[in-house]
């Protein structure tokens, strides 16, 4: 049998393109050698929020006398049961994926696929080596943690993102190299179950790819939460021969050593493009990842790619919509590329962060002449109410045509109010037209209008 469409990876990418392909009437077969749903669900976005929920929780309740409630006695935390929900939780996930296959009549193909043409794919598995056959084969391969020459996972005192999940007992102390979304996170559950978390960062400020004031905020707040974080720094060797981790830290003011259980790299993802036949059939690479057009095909015809192993921001929702566009645009539908300069991005720390398009400083760098505008959640209501003091909504506009040029926000709940930035931005919305748009009271998105007003000296709250 032949397809007209084979999808290689079941990650928030392929099981979307999947989806969407038998939406539009083609016969869709996907690839997948582990788990439906791919990292994202299985070990990634999914169980790091169930980790993240069980922690906001605890905190919760050690706070509980904040909000007028007396516990008597102690809260503990059960580690093994948190992981033990969290594992659960992405289990009932990837069985949510088998549901959505079976009901869009999808097949799924158990094993390794590779490249034998431009319409087949080799599969192997534990019973057997067969050929799939397709008209249109879409790359969806994902990645996977990145390694440092310096840092060799061990997978048990050195390890990455996978293992930090399922780690049998809470470490007392834990090393974080890498402050990204991934290693922040972690550093946020590690430190609020009670381990002593060291947040090791090379860049001046920790999530170095948001705003420096929202990196700054959220360290003091880290900090606060008597966490070591350390700026400016890189791990320069460890050594694992004891029964602690011995590790090197270069800091600006010299070599440092520090101890710990563990340590957890989390400086990134690899795509995963080995042994897939990418070689075999001549397909272009681009510094590292699979060259593509804005509709995902590669040099080849009849091979398209998506997600982690093409370029732009290696998120569960960017791999998503390019697999909508590319089976789209497979079917001739004509969709509009994807814009990659307004792509959200969230970090679910304590507090959360949020942001799109441009920091002020590369607004600046652009050559834009600029109106800011900050509101702080110390002055809004929901956020007294709620106990959640910590943040802000820091507005970024082209004073010349009042174009929101970036949003930045870094408070509780604030990864759920980041897409009305996205909508504004993808509609062109002024920044006299956000003022004017009402939002309700009380709420924590009141911040977003006005963080606006402010940027055009019209703030009423602060």
């Amino acid at each position: 049998m032949k397809y007209d469409l084979v999808v290689l990876g079941s990650g928030p990418g392929g099981y979307v393109a999947a989806i969407r392909a038998s939406q539009l009437g083609m016969n869709v077969a996907v690839v997948e050698r582990s788990e439906l749903g791919g990292i994202c669900l299985n070990w990634g976005c999914i169980p790091t929020k169930s980790l993240l929920k069980s922690a906001q929780v605890f905190e919760y309740i050690q706070h509980a006398e904040n909000y007028g409630i007396r516990i008597e006695g102690n809260a503990i935390a059960d580690f093994p049961k948190i992981v033990e929900r969290s594992r659960t939780v992405a289990d009932g996930m990837s069985k949510g994926i088998q549901f959505l296959f079976k009901k869009n009549k999808i097949e799924v193909i158990t094993g390794f696929g590779k490249l034998k043409d431009n319409q087949t794919l080799t599969v192997t598995n534990d019973k057997e080596t067969f050929d799939v056959q397709a008209n249109h084969i879409i790359l969806a391969t994902g990645a996977r943690s990145k390694t440092l020459p310096n840092l060799p996972q061990d997978g048990k005192k050195v390890i990455g993102y996978r293992e930090a999940l399922t780690l049998p007992k809470l470490p007392e102390s834990m090393i974080i190299v890498g402050s990204g979304a991934i290693g922040s996170e972690f550093a946020n559950f590690y430190n609020t179950m009670g381990t002593k978390v060291t947040l090791v960062e090379y860049m001046p400020t920790i999530v170095p790819n948001e705003d420096e004031e929202v990196g700054k905020t959220l360290a003091r707040s880290f900090k606060k939460a008597k966490m070591n974080v350390l700026v400016e720094a890189s791990v320069e060797s460890v050594d694992t021969s004891g029964d602690k981790c011995k590790v090197q830290i270069k800091t600006k003011k010299g070599i440092e050593e520090h101890e710990a259980d563990i340590v957890l790299s989390a400086v990134g993802v690899t795509p995963n493009l080995e042994n897939i036949g990418l070689e075999t059939l001549g397909i272009e690479l681009e510094n590292g990842k699979i060259k593509v057009d804005d509709y995902y095909r590669t040099n080849i015809e009849g091979i398209y790619a998506i997600g982690d192993i093409v370029h732009g921001q290696a998120l569960a929702h960017v791999a998503s919509a390019e697999g909508i566009t590319c089976v789209e645009a497979i079917n001739g539908m004509k969709p509009e590329p994807i814009d990659y300069k307004n792509i959200p991005g969230c970090t679910y720390t304590n507090p959360e962060v949020a942001s799109v398009g441009m920091t002020e400083k590369m607004a600046i760098d652009a050559g834009f002449e600029i109106k800011v505008g900050k509101f702080p959640f110390t002055a809004s209501g929901k956020a007294s109410a709620a106990g959640a003091k910590d943040g802000f909504v820091k507005l970024i506009f082209d004073a010349k045509y009042g174009e929101l040029l970036g949003g930045h926000l870094i408070g509780a709940n604030v990864t759920e109010m980041i897409a009305e930035l996205v909508a504004v931005r993808k509609l062109e919305t002024t920044g006299h037209q956000l003022i004017k748009t009402v939002h309700p009271h009380p709420t924590m998105s009141e911040a977003i209008m006005e963080a606006a007003a402010a940027a055009y000296g019209e703030v009423i709250h602060v």
